[in-house]
């Protein structure tokens, strides 16, 4: 998170004893050059907070409206609770931490962004990260957040607040798909130590080095979908394509648009004689904290049960003087597998979830392709027990 947003979360916990809402506000609004949007909502380009009052220990009153939330859910959004004679709390509202909508959202729909969450509806313990909702824990909980999309998001908060029936279910194999799937980590195996494997990592390499300028520029930009999309489709699109998003970025100095890329297994796809392989690219800025979101199981689980298919990722680092280092990664490596964190929460309850993975993790695979030693490392027993483990879900 940016500088400001922790001098702002200090500046909360040093006046916890402050139980004056309007002098608070009149304070936070003068340090952080505050603007109001709506009923005590105050935002600048890095953060938003909505400051609200408590004369007791419980908080139930209303937070904020989901449409007000989903204007700033792109940066951290925060609730400080003034309460009388206690001291004051600070809450994460980002999407990701609320569990549904409360007031007036019999209307909640996809199509149709209405209703207001209550001090009760936010996540005060963030079990799937073993994280709780306050001060100490909040880079790593919007790092977590930036994981996930808006409409990810309001899928489950729409499918949560009125218990519909799931609309998506778990892929089923049949007996021919399951023992393809399960010998994919033996053709990864093959694929990584293959003259194919080299050619697929030369063609990335290349494809990221014509566009190496305006990757770094791209880093450069706070909101983690936009950043990574835009690197994405710089890598993977057409030469005429890159024209256009080479101009967009000259002509334009801090509003980047969002170039919207297939919801699907893999950005770049190509076949070799052999193989069909699949590369997810993943741009990590080595200094900040963030933990990617990896697939769609289900999706993840019928793509490997195709009889040639290779799924990689292709990690992009940028570090603090600009530096470029990539890295293409089989799914199967021992250390992703490791670092593989599976949840629930962003894919529908009919399905076996999302996995993501662990930030720090892919630091260290970029690290070992800087210095020259980085290596695929596939174990095919672990990989087929994760597989195992992925369709019992």
């Amino acid at each position: 998170m940016n500088q400001q947003v922790h001098d702002f979360i200090d500046f909360v916990c040093d006046n916890n004893a402050l139980n004056t809402k309007e002098e608070l506000i009149a304070l936070a609004k003068e340090r952080f050059d505050l603007t109001q949007d709506g009923k005590a909502l105050y935002r600048n380009d890095y953060f938003c907070c909505r400051f609200c009052y408590s004369k007791n220990k419980s908080f139930s009153n209303v937070v904020l409206s989901l449409s007000r939330l989903e204007k700033y859910d792109h940066i951290p959004c925060f609730v400080v609770i003034v309460r009388k004679d206690l001291d004051n709390l600070i809450y994460m509202i980002n999407s990701t931490f609320i569990d549904k909508i409360s007031h007036s959202s019999q209307k909640l729909s996809l199509t149709n962004i209405r209703g207001s969450f209550l001090g009760g509806n936010i996540r005060k313990d963030i079990s799937e990260l073993n994280k709780r909702n306050e001060p100490k824990d909040f880079d790593d909980l919007f790092a977590y957040h930036q994981g996930f999309t808006w409409q990810e998001n309001l899928e489950r908060l729409v499918e949560k607040t009125h218990n519909i029936k799931p609309t998506k279910k778990k892929v089923t194999l049949t007996e021919d798909e399951e023992r393809r799937l399960f010998d994919s980590p033996s053709r990864a195996a093959a694929f990584v130590s293959s003259e194919d494997y080299r050619t697929l990592s030369q063609d990335l390499n290349s494809r990221c080095k014509e566009v190496k300028d305006a990757i770094i520029c791209a880093a450069h930009i706070e909101n983690t979908n936009v950043r990574g999309r835009l690197i994405e489709v710089l890598i993977t699109s057409s030469s005429e394509e890159r024209v256009r998003l080479l101009k967009d970025l000259r002509e334009m100095e801090k509003m980047l648009p969002t170039y919207d890329t297939k919801n699907d297994i893999g950005d770049y796809v190509r076949s070799f004689s052999n193989t069909k392989t699949y590369t997810d690219i993943k741009t990590k800025v080595l200094y900040l904290g963030s933990n990617p979101k990896a697939y769609n199981i289900d999706k993840f689980l019928t793509c490997m049960s195709e009889s040639d298919s290779v799924f990689m990722f292709y990690f992009v680092g940028i570090d603090e003087s600009d530096e470029v280092t990539t890295a293409l990664v089989s799914v199967y490596d021992s250390r992703l597998i490791d670092n593989t964190i599976l949840q629930m929460h962003w894919s529908g309850r009919g399905t076996r979830g999302s996995a993501q993975l662990n930030g720090s993790c892919i630091n260290d695979l970029l690290e070992q392709s800087y210095e020259g030693v980085f290596t695929n490392k596939i174990e095919v027993d672990k990989s087929c027990k994760f597989l195992k483990d992925l369709l019992e879900r």
